[in-house]
């Protein structure tokens, strides 16, 4: 099955097919807004165009064309965080083996996908897998593409910026027939030196005409909640993503909706909230907390904005980048209660 075609992100789309038409595309991409707006696959739509020879491209009929939309292309590689491999040292062929099955797992899906957990990661052992690609000629085209998915998770679980490091190392002197497209929803929690070797494109949300088209699609009714059109478009607020694995995302919004409960009710409130709000093994499900408790204060502080209640809506303006900076101490060895502690103490406005 074909994944899913790419529906909006026009105007970011003509202008990097006219740099790609002129020869002036850079080697090094880097795509970044909103988690499930669509940036990874508008990287394997580039990758198509890349690799596309026919009169229009993408033409979508040419061997490479069809190639790339059943995800079989040789010459165009994803990449994307993933439960560690066991193991202490896994060998390049079962680390290519696992990242093809890990994408013929997403071609069966049409190319739909939960968001990664908190648990995976892209992880040092692929370092020496891309190594090994990029040097290598292409296979069927006359250049290679390689798109890597949530790029900022090279450095996080894996608690290290060995694959960062060793990824940088491929971006500072690409080969002439390489291009790299890298993706993230957090571009800032990208190693600073990956950044400047990386030239951004930023993506906004689907407007309600492209998210209208994306339902209607059989492979996405299959794949989201069982809503209403309009129920879903106010649930994913311009992201598809946002829609795959609903469940674990209600659960996300409940436990954030506990710790704003916990904030609203005084200090020993929140000391027992933090007490609960998560372990070294489930810093996945803390990170979609915070991540849902985002959303949930810009609501706060939009809902009181109208009503008038300006404390309480700078309150929760104040507490956004505490969250923000929570999320990233996630990624390495914090404790995800005394973070939901300090995340509660915003919210309350105790600093």
């Amino acid at each position: 099955m074909p994944i899913l075609p790419l529906h909006g992100h026009e105007m970011l789309r003509a202008r990097l097919a006219d740099l790609a038409a002129a020869g002036t595309l850079p080697a090094t991409i880097l795509l970044h807004g909103p988690a499930g707006i669509g940036k990874q696959r508008l990287a394997l739509w580039l990758g198509q165009r890349l690799l596309c020879d026919g009169a229009s491209r993408p033409c979508g009929t040419c061997q490479h064309c069809r190639l790339a939309l059943d995800l079989q292309h040789p010459d165009l590689r994803w990449f994307f965080p993933h439960e560690k491999i066991k193991g202490d040292d896994p060998s390049t062929e079962e680390v290519d083996e696992r990242f093809l099955a890990d994408v013929a797992e997403r071609r069966e899906a049409a190319g739909l996908y939960a968001r990664p957990d908190g648990s995976s990661a892209i992880y040092k052992y692929t370092a020496p897998l891309l190594t090994a690609l990029a040097a290598k000629s292409p296979a069927l085209s006359k250049r290679k593409v390689f798109v890597i998915g949530d790029a900022e998770r090279m450095v996080p679980q894996a608690s290290s910026p060995e694959t960062a490091n060793a990824v940088l190392k491929l971006l500072e002197e690409p080969a002439a027939n390489t291009t790299f497209i890298l993706t993230s929803s957090e571009p800032g929690a990208l190693l600073p030196t990956i950044r400047s070797r990386t030239i951004a494109f930023r993506l906004s949300p689907l407007p309600d005409a492209a998210m209208r088209a994306l339902l209607a699609e059989p492979a996405v009714a299959s794949a989201v909640p069982n809503e209403s059109p309009e129920t879903l478009l106010a649930m994913a607020s311009g992201a598809l993503g946002a829609l795959i694995g609903g469940e674990g995302r209600r659960e996300a919004v409940g436990r954030a909706r506990q710790l704003l409960a916990a904030a609203d009710g005084g200090r020993e409130t929140m000391l027992k909230a933090a007490f609960g709000a998560g372990s070294a093994k489930a810093r996945g499900a803390f990170r979609e907390t915070l991540e849902a408790l985002l959303g949930l204060l810009r609501e706060r502080a939009r809902a009181a904005t109208t009503s008038g209640d300006v404390a309480t809506a700078m309150r929760a303006l104040r507490a956004i980048p505490v969250v923000e900076e929570a999320k990233t101490a996630t990624e390495v060895n914090a404790i995800p209660q005394l973070l939901a502690l300090d995340v509660m103490r915003a919210v309350a406005g105790e600093r």
